[in-house]
């Protein structure tokens, strides 16, 4: 999720313009999380390897 689009629940305003401690707080985290979001990286290769699972298995079938 990005952060232009929140509004803070402190002041009211969006959290992209950092009006007040939690909007520059939540906006510091937002922008450090990355492109995944925080995922954590392990959870992201198990994902992986289990989808090239379901795709050989998918195509062993069909075979």
């Amino acid at each position: 999720m990005t952060y232009d689009r929140l509004v803070c629940a402190n002041c009211a305003a969006p959290v992209s313009e950092g009006r007040c401690p939690v909007c520059r707080a939540n906006r510091e985290r937002l922008q450090q999380e990355g492109f995944f979001g925080g995922v954590n990286p392990m959870a992201l290769i198990a994902l992986l390897a289990v989808l090239i699972a379901t795709v050989a298995l998918l195509a062993h079938q069909s075979a």
